[in-house]
């Protein structure tokens, strides 16, 4: 499960707002790329004793998300999502598309905050060009990356299995597109699909759909073309 352990080593070298970030949907054939950022403080008190799961949103039941994104949203010191659709995903590629929407939700949660964040913890990988929070990164003798940083980001690979706040965000990501997939499932052009239980992945029922339906534009071309071709 995660813990605090990555933010509370910040909050003792001085930063007061830790930001985690995650993303949710970038393996989908269809829908938006959605992200996720939520800042704690040091103040921050854990949900344990309230029932409330912070955890791989992948990993909870949409019970479980859906309370603990309530929880996070009223508890948490800020949050923001960031959302790009399929079309811009289309248009300029997903690595592109998803560092935009990274900075979206930064954006909105340093707006709501209505001051800066301090330092942000990523699932990963660094987040580029992000006003205040820098990501100057090391490399070894072999050119890889270090996983830490002399800059205000920390790339933790797995990040939602290990930090708290990169986990709350993967939940306010991931309840936050799954409406967004149940809303648009229930338009009668999108009904066939399946997006309504399948969130746009690529299951099954859903390939069959394309293959008898065609794609709409709410499909990531590159993504279902790539699949056809191997089906």
């Amino acid at each position: 499960m995660p813990t605090f352990r990555y933010e509370k080593r910040l909050f003792k070298k001085g930063h007061k707002l830790i930001a985690g970030v995650d993303e949710v949907g970038r393996g989908c054939f269809a829908g938006p790329l959605v992200t996720g950022c939520v800042v704690f403080g040091p103040e921050f008190k854990s949900p344990a004793t309230s029932g409330i799961i912070i955890n791989d949103s992948k990993k909870m039941s949409p019970n479980q998300r859906e309370n603990s994104n309530a929880w996070i949203k009223e508890n948490a010191e800020s949050w923001g999502i960031g959302e790009v659709s399929a079309q811009k995903i289309n248009r300029m590629g997903m690595a592109k598309a998803a560092k935009i929407a990274f900075r979206m939700a930064i954006s909105q949660a340093r707006g709501r905050l209505g001051k800066p964040i301090d330092f942000l913890l990523a699932d990963a990988f660094f987040i580029s060009y992000v006003p205040g929070l820098p990501a100057k990164r090391r490399k070894d003798k072999k050119g890889r990356y270090y996983k830490k940083t002399n800059g205000r980001q920390l790339a933790i690979i797995n990040g939602d299995e290990k930090s708290f706040s990169i986990a709350a965000a993967s939940i306010v990501a991931k309840a936050h597109r799954d409406k967004l997939m149940q809303n648009l499932s229930l338009r009668p052009k999108y009904k066939k699909y399946g997006w309504g239980e399948n969130k746009g992945y690529g299951t099954r029922k859903h390939g069959n759909a394309i293959k008898k339906y065609g794609i709409t534009r709410q499909h990531r071309k590159a993504f279902v073309n790539t699949w056809l071709l191997k089906s």
